[in-house]
Order: C-alpha cells, then structure tokens, then sequence
C-alpha cells in the first residue's frame, strides 16, 4: 500500500478552526473521497505536540494500492479541482502545505 499525506505546517489563523475543519468536512473530504483508486482518507487535527516541535495543525493522509494508482489519481480532473477548492481553505491557514509518499510495511 501507498500513502500520501499532506502537513499542513503553520497555523490555522485565530477564530477560524471551527470554519476550518467544516470547510474540509463539507467541501474537501468529498472531492478526497472522489479520487480514483482511493482505499482511504483521514484528516487528523492536532491536539498536541511536544516542546519545541513545529506546528502541523492538520495532516491529510490517503492510501492507494500502488504507485500506479497514485499517479492516476493525481493526474484525475478531481484532483485539480480539488486543488482549486483548497484555495478556500488556505485563506484561513497561515503556513505551507509539504506532501510526503511512503510504503506502508505489513505486517
């Protein structure tokens, strides 16, 4: 299995959690939901973090069933409208967004 998750480094800007995470709720999740070859999706939202460690107040993680499967998804139109649609979200979010692909070993 693959899994692409997405940090969202920085800070979701003051009084604007709750809309925040209605707007992944009810705007983004649906697209994620959409992408082709998709297994899953989960949204985690920060609760704490240890001394010193930068902020990630949320992470997009999805999971697909080969690299292939991946590349297609990202190449899919919901993808890039998706992409469009985060601009909504970004405007409530002070910071960059880093994506990482590993291999999920099982066991």
């Amino acid at each position: 299995m693959i899994i692409r998750q997405a940090f969202f480094e920085g800070t979701i800007k003051a009084g604007q959690e709750e809309a925040f995470k209605a707007y992944v709720a009810d705007k983004l999740m649906p697209m994620w939901l959409a992408f082709p070859g998709i297994k899953e999706v989960r949204v985690l939202y920060n609760i704490e973090r240890d001394e010193g460690a930068p902020p990630y107040p949320m992470a997009l993680s999805t999971m697909y069933e080969s690299r292939e499967a991946l590349a297609a998804a990202l190449d899919s139109p919901v993808r890039y409208e998706s992409r469009e649609m985060t601009k909504g979200l970004l405007a409530m979010f002070d910071g960059h967004i880093h994506h990482h692909v590993f291999d999920l070993a099982l066991s």
